[in-house]
């Protein structure tokens, strides 16, 4: 250790690393969606479960009933926007060329939207029609 190196700030060891801004928004995020996740996952299992011998009318009913389609459509919102944060974290993590990962970070967010609206919009043609 340098003479130099004994005067040093922690402040000063950590500047000129980037903005610290963002980064526990996105850590809340990615654990207020997993816990999501669980719930809803829970009430999916048994929801499927529930299916287990139906007909495609019977499912369609199941689906079609406010309760369980409020629940299939906030699982599904939160199932891609989860899946969207942790691949973010991944291609952050493991894709240095600037140009890539721009490239893929903007496709990986084009098909969880792309995902999460055609499949609330199945949800919610089943929904209304049943």
């Amino acid at each position: 250790m340098s003479a130099n190196d004994r005067f040093r700030t922690p402040l000063k060891n950590v500047r000129g690393w980037g903005s610290a801004k963002t980064g526990t928004e996105h850590f809340i995020h990615q654990r207020l969606t997993a816990t999501a996740l669980v719930l809803l996952g829970l009430w999916f299992v048994w929801f499927v479960i529930g299916l287990v011998g139906s007909d495609y009318a019977g499912a369609v009913y199941a689906v079609s009933r406010p309760w369980n389609a409020i629940l299939l459509v906030g699982f599904l919102a939160v199932m891609f926007w989860h899946a969207q944060l942790g691949l973010q974290v991944v291609l952050e993590d493991y894709i240095h060329h600037s140009l890539l990962a721009l490239v893929l970070q903007t496709g990986v967010k084009f098909v969880a939207v792309l995902g999460a609206l055609v499949s609330l919009f199945a949800v919610a043609r089943i929904a209304l029609a049943g």
